[in-house]
């Protein structure tokens, strides 16, 4: 049966004022991480009643974080098992302003940052902002599923390296890190007195056969050495109310935060605040209906991707909305640049992910399928 979501077409988009579909003229937007859904009704109840009445559009009132830290919470422990207190949670604009707090106030100064590679492009920029280096890894393969190699990871430690960028669900390869996986990680911070700022957005958006395990949660040892962020912004599709939320789960960390943390806190937004309360209370059927349609989207991808784009390299993301097609075997310089000007898509050149993202590009999936098969029909037309 059609489902509502087939119907969002890219003039409606447009219209709509979506920026995925704005800066590049006509192109399909599949760049961006913001999907082409709306969002939850609950979300968008929230957002009109704080603007109508006003209760939104002042400074964040304790009343309303508390609202918040109590829905994250409650959130968190229902999908992933994950016991978090209320005050442990707090509120800052979105998961970079996270991670500057995180790199200055608990990692040590003049450290450089340890980057798993490809990665979320402002991960590769933004130390340097702090006056931080970036010490990329490359992931590795195993089967064919990108995973950590601990080795180099290891020697990243050794050359001096302190806070490790764990991003899980991964942007922009898909993969859904395992428990055991997260504990081998675990232990080579631990051997080398390291910290892990975990960037955990994706969290809600996995799919079946693959489960969310917040990386604090493993044991002690891992909380003891990671702050976490999260937030509503990419599974309820409101990037635009800038309101995340850092987990601290160590006595340590919230002595720092307690002392400096104010700063970070001070600039989140209350009509974001209040969103993300309603998105965690009572957005899970829409979310549900959400990741049914993107899971029903990753395997069309695979499928138009076998049809279309031979000799491209696809695996299905485990989570996330975002894909990760490998061009290498074709030679093109740079693909992102080729679709754009030769089928009219809009994606995210591997290149901006690090050095082991050169002759990939991660694109988009959350679109209207109509939309999705016909922009890779369109990049199969421009390789022939």
């Amino acid at each position: 049966m059609m489902h509502a979501f087939d119907q969002i077409t890219a003039e409606s988009l447009r219209a709509g004022g979506w920026k995925k579909w704005l800066e590049f003229g006509s192109a399909t937007g599949a760049w961006v991480a913001e999907m082409d859904f709306g969002t939850a009704p609950a979300v968008r109840e929230a957002v009109r009643r704080a603007a109508e009445d006003g209760t939104g559009l002042g400074y964040l009132p304790k009343r309303s974080l508390l609202a918040l830290q109590e829905a994250f919470a409650g959130f968190v422990d229902a999908r992933y098992g994950w016991r978090v207190e209320a005050p442990d949670v707090r509120p800052v604009v979105d998961v970079l302003t996270a991670m500057q707090a995180v790199v200055r106030l608990t990692s040590r100064p003049g450290s450089p940052i340890i980057l798993p590679t490809p990665a979320y492009m402002p991960f590769l920029t933004l130390p340097g902002a702090l006056d931080r280096e970036v010490i990329q890894v490359p992931l590795t393969r195993v089967d064919g599923r990108y995973a950590y190699d601990l080795e180099a990871l290891d020697a990243a430690f050794a050359a001096g390296g302190h806070m490790l960028v764990l991003c899980n669900p991964h942007n922009p390869v898909g993969r859904v890190l395992e428990r055991t996986e997260l504990e081998a990680i675990s232990e080579v911070v631990e051997r080398h007195g390291g910290r892990v700022f975990a960037d955990e957005i994706h969290a809600p958006l996995t799919y079946p056969g693959h489960r969310h395990v917040p990386y604090a949660s493993i044991s002690p040892a891992a909380a003891a050495h990671t702050v976490t962020a999260m937030s509503a912004s990419k599974a309820f599709n409101i990037p635009g109310l800038k309101s995340a939320q850092l987990v601290l789960s160590s006595d340590g960390d919230r002595s720092v935060w307690e002392r400096d943390g104010h700063i970070y806190e001070d600039q989140a937004s209350t009509l974001g605040a209040l969103a993300s309360t309603a998105a965690y209370a009572e957005g899970g059927e829409w979310l549900g209906d959400v990741i049914e349609y993107l899971d029903g989207n990753r395997q069309a991808l695979g499928t138009l991707v076998a049809e279309h784009l031979p000799g491209v390299g696809c695996r299905e993301p485990e989570g996330t909305y975002l894909a990760w097609l490998d061009l290498t075997d074709l030679g093109i310089e740079d693909p992102a640049r080729f679709f754009r000007e030769n089928a009219d898509v809009a994606a995210t050149s591997g290149a901006l992910c690090g050095d082991a993202g050169r002759g990939c590009l991660r694109f988009n999936i959350a679109l209207a399928r109509p939309l999705l098969t016909e922009a890779i029909t369109r990049m199969g037309a421009a390789l022939r």
